[in-house]
């Protein structure tokens, strides 16, 4: 049996014949947390509103600064704790494999991202909630855990509700060739995880 080390790698397994391998990358955390951060900012800016628009609404009847200095606050407050949900996820110990200088093995049973060549960590597809292009690089964002692994009570309202973006981050310019790139695109079409009208430029693999 494959046995985790602490960064959640595992010793790799035999590389596949049929296997797309690409160049080595690395995501920084630092760059995750600002995509992440515009992800989750740009879906959930309406949340920011609702502790804003209750506490305002005293003030309409009886006017006080007192109100109108508590919506701010509080506001703000929220925004810096979902922020740092964001910035605290990045700095766990089970997402930092994430973040390791890693190349690529793809093939139809998984994402091998390949530490070494005695290093790697499978992500089967079912793993795989759906895939992004954007500014020349896919990104495969990763399932959220079911509800019967969340947390119970509030807390689990609060991981339910406030999920952080998981993803793996693959630019084109890793693709070792434009065959590569299309072959690539062709499974996740397969998968049902790319829309049909989603085309890399092939030029940006060579």
């Amino acid at each position: 049996m494959q046995q985790p080390n602490q960064r959640g790698f595992r010793q790799a397994q035999g590389p596949s014949p049929l296997a797309i391998r690409t160049k080595k990358n690395q995501l920084s955390s630092e760059t995750y947390v600002r995509m992440a951060l515009t992800e989750v900012w740009k879906r959930e800016w309406w949340y920011a509103l609702i502790p804003l628009v209750v506490l305002l609404l005293p003030a309409i009847f009886v006017f006080s600064w007192w109100w109108v200095a508590a919506a701010v606050l509080v506001t703000v407050l929220f925004v810096v704790l979902r922020s740092a949900q964001v910035q605290a996820l990045a700095q766990h110990e089970q997402s930092k494999a994430l973040f390791e200088r890693v190349n690529f093995e793809i093939d139809q049973r998984h994402v091998l991202m390949k530490l070494n060549d005695k290093q790697g960590m499978n992500i089967p597809w079912e793993m795989i909630d759906r895939v992004h292009y954007k500014d020349g690089a896919y990104q495969l964002y990763l399932k959220t855990p079911e509800n019967a692994e969340m947390p119970t009570g509030w807390r689990g309202w609060v991981a339910r509700t406030f999920q952080v973006p998981m993803f793996l981050y693959l630019p084109t310019r890793i693709f070792n060739s434009p065959n590569d790139l299309k072959l690539f695109e062709s499974m996740l079409r397969r998968k049902n995880l790319l829309p049909a009208e989603v085309k890399a430029t092939p030029a940006a693999a060579a």
